[in-house]
């Protein structure tokens, strides 16, 4: 049986019309039957680039043995000139994430996805070590098995006080080699006890890479790190 982790997470790519933007990456988070698209909100829209998709394509499986057996849907970003995501603010302002509610009906019927759900959202801040290690499932540089469509791992470990908020703001970092189109990427932890058959905790959503405007270019190397948004946003976004 194929990693049920891989299934949770999906490719988006976005478009304004016919025309093809960028890609990036996404999950499955279900709340009660509800069924939400999960990314990061700058995928969706970024004012400062002038970034506006109007839909993004999300592409799932349709047979759980023949993977390559796949379809691709079309979800509105937009109603009546109304954006139809959900995005949050707290103390430290915007929160880059997005959730954005997926009708059943526009899925094919046989659609072979698995689903986060408030399960696999961390209770326990206290309970994270700093060093622990995490994985980062998405599409970097939009890279995939093409003919499986599925998506890659990259190993990460929590670089920050878990539980505290990096200089003011909803993340913590994470110590992972990431490119773009990992925007929007799960970021887990193994965790057994939490649901035998999905074994994953969904600890935060991958937002961007972390620089210092010091650092001098062919001299320092990037720092590596990352700011991961915490996941029980979620708890928010699908209320």
């Amino acid at each position: 049986m194929i990693e049920p982790l891989l299934l949770a997470a999906t490719r988006l790519s976005t478009f304004d019309g016919g025309r093809a933007l960028t890609a990036a990456s996404g999950f499955f988070f279900d709340r009660g039957g509800r069924l939400f698209l999960v990314t990061s909100r700058h995928v969706l829209f970024d004012a400062a680039s002038g970034h506006r998709p109007d839909r993004v394509e999300i592409t799932v499986h349709t047979d759980p043995v023949d993977l390559t057996r796949l379809a691709t849907t079309s979800v509105p970003l937009y109603r009546d000139g109304k954006s139809l995501w959900r995005e949050g603010r707290d103390s430290g302002g915007a929160v880059d994430v997005a959730a954005i509610e997926v009708d059943p009906a526009a899925l094919p019927p046989s659609a072979v996805i698995r689903a986060f759900t408030p399960v696999h959202l961390q209770q326990e801040f206290d309970a994270i070590a700093l060093g622990t290690g995490l994985l980062v499932i998405g599409f970097p540089l939009g890279f995939f098995d093409t003919v499986y469509h599925l998506p890659v791992a990259r190993q990460a470990a929590v670089a920050s006080a878990f539980g505290v908020r990096f200089q003011g703001q909803g993340f913590f970092l994470t110590d992972a080699r990431t490119h773009r189109g990992t925007s929007g990427a799960p970021v887990v932890m193994r965790s057994p006890e939490a649901d035998p058959q999905f074994p994953w905790k969904l600890l935060g959503i991958h937002s961007a890479r972390l620089d210092m405007g010091t650092r001098e270019e062919g001299v320092d190397e990037s720092l590596g790190l990352n700011s991961a948004w915490y996941a029980d946003i979620l708890l928010t976004l699908t209320a």
